[in-house]
């Protein structure tokens, strides 16, 4: 079982408060996704502002630009959880799994492992179980053509997981 996860944040640096986070447990070798399968968090972003977690004034100004709908579920204050909460939530999510993928490594992974180690906490995954779907839609070509849930956490995994079933069915992968 492999999990294709996403973030939205307030910056683009390790340190970023995360505004929302999305994963989906799924086949790479198979068409189905479950969207039972996934789960979704809102986290409290005052927590993270008191740790220091960084907010770039170039970022907000970025969501400025997004439609209502997409703002209002990045930015609004209902249903927001702790971090501790958010943490043993992933941390029991990824158990068992064998790969961890994300559109960009070097975004979401190194600032959720920033977020583990200010807390204190290790990373529920190790290095090598890092997958980057962006490089592999890149080399295998992504069929996707965009969507209307553009920017909301689970929408985005669920969208770059069926992209890399797609890319993977395409070409007749046998290993990842």
């Amino acid at each position: 079982m492999d999990i294709m996860l996403d973030i939205e944040t307030l910056a683009t640096s390790p340190d970023a408060v995360v505004l929302t986070f999305g994963a989906i447990k799924f086949n790479p070798f198979s068409p189905i996704i479950q969207l039972s399968d996934g789960i979704y968090f809102r986290i409290d972003v005052d927590e993270q502002i008191a740790l220091g977690r960084r907010v770039d004034e170039g970022t907000v100004d970025w969501w400025g630009t997004q439609s209502a709908e997409v703002r209002e579920e990045a930015l609004g204050e209902t249903d927001r959880v702790s971090i501790e909460d958010f943490t043993k939530a992933l941390n029991k999510f990824v158990v068992g799994a064998t790969r961890i993928w994300a559109q960009g490594p070097v975004f979401d992974i190194v600032i959720l492992e920033n977020l583990y180690r200010q807390i204190g906490k290790p990373a529920p995954w190790q290095y090598y179980t890092i997958r980057d779907s962006r490089t592999l839609l890149k080399a295998l070509g992504d069929d996707r053509q965009g969507g209307a849930l553009l920017h909301n956490a689970l929408a985005d995994a669920v969208s770059q997981a069926g992209a890399v079933q797609g890319a993977v069915a395409r070409h007749k992968l046998v290993e990842l």
